[in-house]
């Protein structure tokens, strides 16, 4: 019997050599559990530690710029004009009268339709525009002046729905009422010196805007709805 072979085991189960086998302690599962964890939480954070640098290389202003969008505040920051300003100037950014007669209240009491005489010229080829546009804003209280042709100088050379013309004062309110009448119409002053407008039809007319809702957008001109609360941009 080998001095390797315990006693009382005989030499069934003999054990040769000179070493003890060595038996390995079975691994714990928990320990498995938390190095799985451990192994999922490590790379959760190498993840997140990457989109953060993503975002910083990249700009990461876009909820940013979303945020000043929602907030109306991306136009002051930019430097650009606060919509009232635009109104009580006039005109728009490139130099040019302001793109529609319908910009809202500019200040001042609003003349009433009864007070605004209008010229109406037809700028296009089709006949008949001026004397019909003419009856109807008659129907609907404006005075009506001259009616005819364009002046050679507009004549067929407006492309839009139409343009109102009058001198620098008009802008003040006439413009902005007899601007509801008629949807997408330039405005634009000359030297002249009377209160008189000029609507001028151009090539994108269809036809006045539905007396209904040219009376909601007067409502609207004479009692406009107040500033939002919160300090304005400077």
């Amino acid at each position: 019997m080998s001095m390797l072979t315990p006693p009382g085991m005989g030499g069934k189960y003999r054990i040769t050599g000179d070493r003890y086998p060595r038996m390995s302690r079975p691994r714990s599962r928990r320990r498995l559990i938390f190095a799985g964890f451990g192994s999922v939480l490590t790379l959760g954070l190498v993840g997140w530690g990457t989109l953060q640098l993503i975002d910083v290389f990249s700009g990461g202003n876009s909820d940013d710029q979303t945020v000043r969008a929602a907030h109306g505040t991306g136009d002051c920051e930019r430097g650009d004009k606060r919509p009232d300003e635009k109104a009580k100037s006039g005109r728009s950014d490139s130099g040019q009268s302001g793109q529609s007669g319908r910009q809202g209240r500019t200040g001042g009491k609003l003349p009433k339709p009864s007070q605004i005489t209008v010229n109406v010229y037809n700028a296009t080829t089709r006949s008949g525009l001026a004397k019909d546009t003419a009856k109807e804003l008659e129907k609907r209280g404006f005075k009506i002046g001259k009616v005819g042709n364009a002046p050679e100088q507009y004549d067929k050379k407006v492309k839009n729905a139409g343009m109102l013309l009058g001198a620098p004062g008009a802008g003040d309110g006439a413009f902005n009422v007899l601007g509801t009448q008629l949807s997408g119409a330039r405005t634009k002053n000359d030297t002249r010196n009377g209160k008189d407008i000029d609507l001028i039809i151009g090539n994108s007319f269809k036809d006045l805007v539905k007396q209904k809702d040219a009376d909601k957008a007067l409502a609207a001109l004479a009692k406009p709805s107040p500033a939002p609360s919160g300090s304005p941009c400077r």
